[in-house]
């Protein structure tokens, strides 16, 4: 089991930057592809963008490539999502997820085992 706790979600003018944060506990974390997805008003939950065990591979939507860096900490066991330029349309709830049988990076939710609670993000215009 891989608990997983979001936190540093909250309100921000357009053009704003947040950075999310995702402690684990639990299992290996190293071992764990991690993944963040967003679920908005009314709209179905969304991929955002995926990190590699080691760090070194990165995974994103279009729409927040350029803007949006996801890293991890595996002595923290944190994985982070630092959001630039942010968007009205990027209002969502934004939540972790992290597997261990995956070798590659995914955009299907239903790949990933573990999921947080998530943490909302208000993007004001």
């Amino acid at each position: 089991q891989v608990q997983l706790v979001e936190s540093g979600g909250g309100l921000v003018q357009a053009g704003g930057s947040l950075r999310l944060s995702c402690a684990a506990s639990g299992r290996t974390f190293s071992s764990h592809i991690m993944g963040w997805f967003r679920q908005g008003p009314g709209k179905e939950r969304e991929f955002v963008g995926a990190i590699s065990w080691s760090g070194e591979s990165t995974y994103y939507v279009d729409s927040v490539k350029g803007r949006f860096t996801i890293s991890r900490d595996n002595a923290k066991n944190t994985v982070y999502l630092q959001m630039n330029s942010l968007k009205s349309e990027d209002t969502a709830v934004y939540s972790c997820a992290a597997d261990d049988r995956l070798r590659i990076l995914s955009r299907n939710p239903a790949r990933y085992a573990y999921w947080g609670q998530g943490t909302q993000v208000t993007v004001s215009s």
